[in-house]
Formats: structure tokens, sequence, C-alpha cells
């Protein structure tokens, strides 16, 4: 019996009278193993990015605002007639907005600040941030 190889850039042929066997696929192999490749460097990258966001995060904050002016956020910034504004934009989105309304403008009228964004940010106005309730917890929004 004769048989014959054909060979192609997409596979191999042997042929054996009226059988023909393929085997060998070169070229899908190496697209397979470039896509592999293709797709490893495709998960590094993801992942270098999502650690530069974490160090930027952690860096600076709630995703790197600062609030260095002290003139507009801090100790002494706001006059008493200011506080009911403030502290309405510090509760908008509390679901709790009346107790929050509440303790913001007692907060407010005594240490004539309050931090800027809707939580966190504290440190900014230390009388805000160190007024506790006899628990010990916070007493300012």
């Amino acid at each position: 019996m004769y048989c014959s190889i054909i060979t192609s850039p997409l596979h191999s042929i042997i042929s054996c009278g009226p059988f023909l066997c393929y085997t060998n696929f070169p070229l899908l192999e190496t697209l397979t193993l470039a896509m592999a490749r293709l797709f490893v460097v495709f998960i590094l990258v993801l992942i270098a990015i999502s650690m530069l966001q974490i160090v930027v995060m952690a860096s600076h904050g709630h995703g790197g605002h600062h609030y260095n002016d002290k003139r507009k956020y801090g100790p002494g910034s706001l006059k008493s007639y200011q506080c009911p504004s403030q502290c309405s934009r510090r509760c908008k989105r509390t679901q709790y907005h009346k107790p929050c309304m509440f303790f913001c403008q007692k907060c407010c009228n005594k240490c004539l600040c309050v931090p800027p964004g809707y939580y966190g940010n504290k440190a900014i106005c230390p009388c805000y941030n160190n007024w506790k309730t006899q628990q010990g917890g916070p007493k300012c929004p």
C-alpha cells in the first residue's frame, strides 16, 4: 500500500489509499499559544492597574480628594446662619436625615465647621471630630 504525506501551513494530511488522516496542527497550536500569552498579559495589566488605584486611594483618601483649604472647611470657617445649609449638604445621602440634621447642626453651632463630603473627612474639623457621646462614640455625623 502506498501512503503519501501532504503538508500545508494549517495541517498535515496522511493519505493511505482511500483513508485520510489529519495530524499536526502547528498553526492552531501557535494561535492558541499566542492567545494564552495575550490573556496572561491582559490579566497582569488589570492587576497592575488595580494595584495602582489602591495606592492612589490609600495615599490621598477617598479617590484623591484634597481638602487643604482651611478657610472653607477648617475650624471657625462658618457663621452660625450657614449651619443649616452645610448640614443639609452633609446629611443629604443618609437614610437617617432627621437625626443627622439635628446632631450636625448642634455640632456646627458649637464648632462653626462642617467637614466636606457626605461622610468621613472629620480630621479637617477637630472640634467636630473630637466631640464624643457619653459612650465614647462620635457625636457629630
